[in-house]
């Protein structure tokens, strides 16, 4: 990783939540979700925050590296209707090595939606590739058992 980010660099994001979004069609498979509210997701929510981390970060990253989300302590609050923005507040807090961790905090215009913190590990693409690599072999060398 380039030198820079340093603790307490923050940083904005902001993204309209669309329809596909909400909890209902989380899973098009999950059927005994249908009836549930058409409200921005908890999952969708995580990754709009682990998304604008990834902003945050990724102008350190040295050529190959990227970062993978590895910690998730955050709460969601309160529900949110596609079509509203939400902002995404993002606070570096801890720096060890490899590992980033993020206090993150959501907001839809009208109501704080969701808050905590959120850590990364900067990694090299082609050494965790392999590692997948080489995981997707052994379960299909079992299958083919």
């Amino acid at each position: 990783m380039k030198p820079g980010l340093a603790i307490g660099d923050r940083a904005v994001f902001t993204r309209k939540v669309r329809p596909e979004e909400v909890v209902c069609r989380l899973f098009p498979d999950a059927r005994i979700m249908d009836d549930m509210p058409a409200v921005f997701a908890s999952a969708m929510m995580i990754g709009m925050m682990e998304w604008a981390c990834v902003e945050q970060v990724a102008p350190y990253y040295e050529e190959g590296e990227g970062s993978l989300g590895i910690g998730f302590d955050l709460n969601h609050v309160a529900p949110t209707p596609p079509g509203l923005e939400v902002t995404v507040e993002t606070e570096v807090v801890e720096i060890d090595g490899r590992f980033i961790t993020f206090r993150v905090r959501g907001h839809d215009g009208q109501d704080m939606i969701g808050e905590g913190t959120h850590k990364r590990a900067v990694t090299r693409w082609e050494k965790f590739n392999a590692k997948v690599a080489a995981k997707a072999a052994t379960a299909q060398e079992r299958v083919e058992s």
